[in-house]
């Protein structure tokens, strides 16, 4: 998604934002409607595999912007993830934020379809016991 002003001052490119969680900001709450909501798939945090599928809370949108300077300017349809704060297997990995995981379809739709600011309750970390660790590094499960 496209980066927040106040962090290009002074640059010459725009290389977009990944993770989106201050929902509150000016800047996010212009793609905040159902318009702009999208569900992002995986089965696992780094590759698919034949784990169960899960969709992640994202926002998209067509922006046109500068990237790289030597691509020059382009549109194109770009997406962030909604994060929230880590629950019990993300925070010793990463203390920050994790990103919003929707595993029921009451989820989906409602992320897809509700007001904002029944969308928006759903900006919570996946409950503790949910997510496991099944390889660090290197893949070393059969999966």
């Amino acid at each position: 998604m496209p980066t927040p002003p106040v962090y290009l001052k002074g640059k010459r490119t725009d290389p977009g934002v990944t993770n989106i969680r201050n929902v509150s900001s000016p800047h996010w709450r212009r793609w905040l409607g159902t318009e702009h909501r999208c569900l992002v798939p995986f089965t696992s945090f780094s590759e698919i595999d034949g784990r169960p599928l899960a969709f992640f809370a994202g926002i998209r949108t067509q922006w046109t912007s500068v990237r790289k300077l030597k691509e020059g300017e382009v549109t194109g349809e770009f997406f962030g993830f909604l994060t929230c704060a880590p629950n019990a297997e993300v925070q010793p990995i990463h203390p920050k934020a994790m990103p919003v995981i929707l595993t029921q379809p009451e989820q989906w739709r409602t992320w897809l379809t509700a007001d904002t600011a029944e969308a928006l309750s759903l900006q919570r970390p996946l409950w503790d016991g949910l997510l496991h660790i099944v390889a660090e590094g290197t893949r070393a499960d059969p999966a």
